[in-house]
C-alpha cells in the first residue's frame, strides 16, 4: 500500500514539477494519521528558489487534496524543499548527472573488504559506479549500493 501511495504521489508531483523544469529528487511518506508527513525534495539546474518550493507545494497540495490521494480523514503535512548540498543519489540518472563530484557510498555487501567508500565519482556505465578514492579505484555495481550522497567539501 505504501509503495503504491508513493508512486501515485510521485506521478502527480512529476506532472507539477516538469512544466517548471524542476526535478523530483525524492519523496518520503512518514508517520501516520494526523502526524503524517509527505516530504518532497526538488532540484533544478542552478538550484531551487523559495518560489520554486512554494509553487510545487501549492500545486501538489491542490492536486493531492482534489484527488483525495492521501487516505484517511486526518490531515497531512506537506514539506517541499531542496535536497541540500549533500543530496541523496538513488537513481542511475543521479550518478550520471554528478560524475566528477565527490560522493560517499554505503554498500549492502563489502567490496574489497569495505562497505563504505568516499571519493570522486569518475563514471557510471552499464550499472557500475566507478569511484576514485584516495587509495584506489573501485568499481561498484549499482545494485550493491544501499545509500549514496554527494559529499560537500567544507
Amino acid at each position: 500500500m505504501k509503495r503504491e501511495l508513493l508512486d501515485k504521489i510521485y506521478e502527480i508531483a512529476e506532472g507539477v514539477a516538469r512544466s517548471a523544469g524542476i526535478e523530483i529528487v525524492e519523496i518520503e511518506l512518514l508517520g501516520a494519521g494526523a502526524a503524517r508527513v509527505v516530504r518532497v525534495n526538488i532540484d533544478k539546474e542552478g538550484g531551487v528558489s523559495h518560489g520554486d518550493c512554494e509553487m510545487v507545494s501549492r500545486q501538489l497540495s491542490e492536486q493531492l487534496d482534489a484527488g483525495d490521494v492521501i487516505p484517511g480523514e486526518a490531515a497531512y503535512q506537506l514539506e517541499v524543499s531542496s535536497p541540500g548540498v549533500e543530496r541523496r543519489l538513488s537513481r542511475p540518472r543521479d550518478f550520471e548527472r554528478f560524475v566528477g563530484q565527490k560522493i560517499k557510498v554505503s554498500l549492502r555487501e563489502p567490496i574489497e573488504g569495505a562497505k563504505r567508500y568516499e571519493g570522486s565519482l569518475t563514471s557510471f556505465d552499464e550499472g557500475v559506479v566507478t569511484l576514485e578514492t584516495a587509495e584506489k579505484t573501485v568499481a561498484i555495481p549499482f545494485d550493491l549500493i544501499s545509500k549514496a550522497n554527494l559529499k560537500f567539501e567544507w
